[in-house]
């Protein structure tokens, strides 16, 4: 990245800052330029775009969003020991950078691009401890339409895999896969190998890109999530079963009631329902517990 923009190596960076990456925080810093740049570019052509990173680190991929072209970055950072380097790249890119200390988790990011200039885009190697509460968050952003555009992100490749997956993959297929399949159109892009991380961690990663659809079926998220997650939770039992305590708004829904309302043999399983029928069962759910 230095022969870019004339800042130094990312293993210089992180030894000055004497930046040992921390478990607790799910850190996991990538010193791999190309592929900072593949990922950076993956979010598309980013002139007047302006990006939100989550858990930038030293900046490797901070520089990489960059370099692109982006209009500007509004990186969120839980650690303070990294805010030093993040103030490095800003002074390289002046103006263009915004680094918010806080944990991604409670800071509205919605508040922080209401006056950005050009489309909003969420890119960023998501710490791994937090990636997958971030992702359902996002996909159960109100109104819809989202204020992003695009999401480019990193998991676990088990997490990516269960992000994309459909009832055609039974083992994968879970609440992930309806959330971002009922309101987004996800994909693999590519793997990222361990070894491109400091430290390496013992699994493989994917970046995975969900693109917003424009009018998903009709559906509230909450109480879609809600369904999703007591479906799964018995994944192997019968959806008479696995549906039995269920409950919205402080009231009991009688699991045969709401199956025979959305037109669902009781004997199917989570995991062969598809989006559709979850929205269903949840719009049904929702109009038996305001009954």
């Amino acid at each position: 990245m230095s022969d870019i923009d004339g800042l130094p190596p990312l293993r210089d960076v992180v030894k000055r800052h004497e930046l040992a990456a921390r478990k607790s925080l799910g850190q996991n810093f990538l010193f791999d330029l190309n592929l900072t740049g593949r990922i950076a570019r993956a979010a598309g052509p980013l002139a007047g775009v302006t990006v939100i990173e989550i858990g930038p680190g030293p900046g490797g991929l901070t520089r990489a969003l960059l370099s692109e072209g982006a209009t500007k970055v509004i990186a969120i950072e839980r650690d303070p020991r990294c805010l030093a380097a993040l103030a490095e790249v800003s002074a390289a890119y002046p103006g263009r950078l915004e680094v918010v200390e806080g944990d991604a988790l409670t800071t509205n990011l919605a508040r922080l691009v209401v006056d950005a200039p050009g489309p909003v885009r969420i890119c960023a190697n998501l710490p791994y401890n937090i990636g997958t509460a971030l992702l359902v968050g996002w996909l159960e952003t109100e109104p819809w339409p989202p204020w992003f555009d695009r999401m480019v992100l990193m998991f676990q490749r088990e997490v990516a895999e269960r992000i994309v997956a459909t009832p055609m993959q039974r083992v994968d297929y879970g609440r992930l896969g309806v959330l971002a399949g009922w309101r987004t159109k996800a994909r693999i892009l590519f793997d990222v190998p361990p070894a491109a991380f400091h430290p390496p961690p013992k699994v493989t990663s994917s970046v995975v890109e969900l693109l917003p659809r424009a009018a998903p079926l009709a559906c509230d998220a909450k109480v879609l999530t809600a369904l999703t997650a007591a479906a799964f939770n018995q994944r192997r039992k019968m959806l008479r079963q696995s549906l039995k305590g269920l409950s919205l708004a402080g009231r009991s829904i009688d699991a045969l009631t709401l199956l025979k309302r959305a037109g669902i043999d009781e004997t199917k399983r989570a995991e062969e329902i598809d989006v559709a029928g979850f929205v269903m069962l949840a719009n049904e759910a929702q109009a038996l517990a305001s009954s």
